[in-house]
């Protein structure tokens, strides 16, 4: 693991993060070796939100510096022999809210977990998380909002889940700004997470994945 590049993105160095990256391509390093150093980054950059060291505005320079490293790999990870998934996740940011760092930093840190993901994207309504269930056959369903508005939205999709006698069939998690342990009874999802990390926990003890 590059120690370099994942202080240079843990710090924010964008232009120096990117270009260790190419580096570490163009030497011959595997896609998974240079996303698995951007997981450890962005393992550090949750714990510094977490400690108020870093905010919003820091989270979103994270999300464009993973997106374009992911852009740099895209290539390799094409070439790679196909990965056997450990899981499917259904996940969304909720109708009435269209935040959607949070959700892409969760997206990605599944993704190089070995999940395979569909990601709904943002303002998703609660029918579309339902279809979607139906055609992808996740095991977990993990519902993104930021706004305290969105707690509705959250709870209109886990009723409609039930509604079309899903609910049994996947295990649910949330996540946001705001969320937590009320919000999760007040939804009715069977947990939260509090980062990304903990997103990936949640989702590999219901996978069955150590």
């Amino acid at each position: 693991m590059s120690i370099e590049l994942v202080n240079a993105i843990a710090d924010m160095r964008e232009e120096e993060a990117l270009k260790l990256v190419k580096e570490m391509v163009e030497g011959g390093s595997g896609p998974m070796a240079v996303l698995d150093t951007a997981r450890e980054a962005m393992a550090i950059v949750g714990q510094r939100y977490e400690e108020g060291k870093y905010f919003l505005p820091e989270l979103m320079m994270a999300g464009e510096i993973l997106s374009q490293i992911t852009d740099i790999v895209k290539p390799q990870l094409a070439k790679m022999p196909e990965v056997k998934h450990v899981g499917k996740v259904l996940i969304g940011t909720v109708e009435g809210d269209i935040h959607d760092i949070g959700k892409n930093i969760v997206t990605f840190m599944l993704d190089v977990n070995g999940f395979e993901v569909l990601d709904l994207g943002v303002d998703v309504p609660p029918q579309k998380f339902v279809e979607a269930i139906g055609d992808f056959e996740p095991q977990v369903v993990g519902l993104s909002g930021f706004l305290t508005l969105a707690f509705d939205g959250m709870k209109a999709t886990v009723d409609a889940i039930k509604e079309a006698g899903l609910r049994d069939s996947v295990k649910i998690m949330i996540g946001g700004g705001q969320v937590n342990e009320t919000i999760q009874e007040y939804v009715d999802a069977d947990a939260y997470g509090r980062d990304a990390m903990a997103g990936v926990s949640l989702a590999k003890k219901w996978a069955g994945v150590e």
